[in-house]
């Protein structure tokens, strides 16, 4: 069958989290099933650094608005592992230094980029090719599914092609004032509470919830999760309502790039069966952070995150105190809310000998903390999928972890042995304390420690699984639309 990914990110051109991952790797390990499928991705301004002078494909694709119509370029960005990449061109909404906005906010006309993209999106693939099945990601995407059961409705080429939605985080769902129902020509009868209204804005991802034909999320344990009150950030009703059609695939790894044994960014190789390596990668971390004169017994315990409540850093600020009084390092790499950033360099300038952090984006070094720490902290508030916890296993790094969305999927705590890592339960930092010294006080245990390790690597995270999980999905929609 013939899969067309609409996304907002894709890897390498456009990430800021796990979606643009997903978007570069499920399509691949679809292709090495059989089947054509091709991503869709805006033309932004980094996009454009990385891939100057694409051909053309579509020259000029007029995208409508009330009184104006807008004119889109449809850019050949290559075939890579079976994968066709497509971008959308408009200069005007996406030549621009953010892909969503500044840190005082989101750009004021996100309503008419988005709607622009997912209007491109099917425009073009009416005269490149109609796919069996669109697949969308997240609000940025959600108006595909929107448009086509609404002023696509009577389209003959588009009338029978299902639409399939990823949620990869409810927390973001793009509301915009009621005007812009006006803005991208949808009719007024879709305004209201049981389609695209919600508490007098436009809801894009709602919308897209309402009008898909299936709705995946990331992990299992998040599909239970965002259909409560706690977790579905206001759309746990509309969740509940489409339960029948909701599925928990989680996240796959890529471990053509995330493998201990290749990995081109760490010191030194190593697997399962040779673990030697990963000592050196530890000392390499070491210095990487200017720590020194640290030994064996003393643990590393390596972060790679959003510096955000959401991730948990509440916690971490609150326990930092007492952590400081076990026998551990701990190194940070991570951007995020200014008060987090600002906090641990001054938690990090009290205990220099404990903390260092390096407020940047590094992908190398988020390479050099998977193999060379010892433990790896996600002590998320929520985590829809997560896939630095996976990354961990793959490089034998013990996760420790709070026990939510893919977080509580991935992660085994056994009492008497035999899991894979350690988790805590509830919104209390004493209780993320308890975990780490559970975790610390197993790490003195060398030979325990070798076994959990060994245990996390020999588990296979791909997308092959996955991948089949999806076309599965994928043959029911197209069955119940036709």
């Amino acid at each position: 069958m013939h899969i067309v990914f609409a996304a907002a990110e894709c890897a390498p051109w456009a990430k800021t989290g796990g979606m643009a991952d997903v978007v570069s790797s499920l399509p691949k390990a679809l292709a090495k099933l059989g089947h054509r499928t091709s991503v869709f991705v805006p033309y932004y301004r980094q996009v454009a650094k990385a891939v100057p002078n694409p051909t053309v494909v579509l020259s000029s694709v007029t995208i409508p608005f009330p009184s104006y119509n807008r004119f889109v370029r449809i850019l050949d960005g290559g075939v890579a592992e079976g994968v066709q990449t497509y971008f959308v061109d408009c200069a005007e909404l996406f030549d621009r230094e953010n892909f969503y906005g500044t840190p005082s906010g989101g750009y004021p006309d996100n309503a008419e980029r988005f709607g622009l993209f997912c209007r491109a999106v099917i425009e073009a693939s009416k005269i490149i090719g109609v796919p069996d099945v669109f697949h969308v990601h997240d609000w940025q995407a959600s108006m595909v599914p929107v448009m086509l059961r609404s002023v696509y409705y009577f389209d003959p080429m588009l009338r029978h092609v299902p639409a399939v939605l990823t949620i990869h985080n409810a927390g973001y769902q793009g509301w915009f004032p009621p005007e812009t129902m006006e803005k991208l020509l949808l009719p007024w009868n879709m305004f209201t509470p049981d389609k695209l209204e919600h508490y007098n804005t436009v809801d894009f991802l709602k919308g897209g919830i309402v009008y898909s034909d299936a709705i995946t999320t990331v992990s299992r344990k998040y599909v239970e999760e965002i259909q409560t009150a706690e977790f579905g950030n206001g759309l746990d009703s509309v969740l509940r309502q489409r339960s029948g059609d909701l599925f928990g695939i989680l996240n796959g790894i890529d471990y053509e790039e995330w493998n201990p044994a290749t990995d081109p960014h760490i010191a030194a190789h190593y697997s399962a069966e040779n673990l030697a390596g990963k000592k050196e990668c530890r000392r390499d971390l070491l210095h990487a952070y200017g720590l020194e004169g640290i030994g064996d017994e003393t643990a590393i315990i390596g972060v790679v995150s959003r510096l955000a409540t959401q991730k948990g850093f509440d916690f971490i600020v609150d326990i930092m105190d007492r952590l400081v009084n076990e026998d551990m390092v701990m190194v940070i790499l991570g951007t995020g809310e200014e008060y987090y950033e600002r906090v641990l360099v001054e938690i990090a300038n009290r205990h220099p000998d404990k903390l260092r952090v390096q407020i940047k984006f590094d992908d190398v070094m988020a390479h050099k903390i998977e193999a060379g720490a010892d433990i790896f902290l996600m002590p998320s508030r929520y985590e829809p999928g997560g896939l630095g916890q996976i990354h961990s296993l793959k490089y034998g790094t013990i996760p420790v972890v709070r026990a939510t969305g893919g977080l509580d999927d991935t992660i085994d705590e056994q009492p008497s042995g035999g899991g894979n890592g350690f988790k805590f339960w509830g919104y209390d930092s004493s209780a993320l304390l308890a975990a780490l010294q559970r975790a610390l006080g197993t790490f003195r245990n060398k030979a325990e420690w070798k076994t959990m390790m060994e245990r996390g690597m020999a588990q296979d995270f791909s997308w092959d699984k996955p991948a089949g999980e999806y076309v599965r999905v994928y043959e029911r929609v197209i069955e119940n639309r036709n």
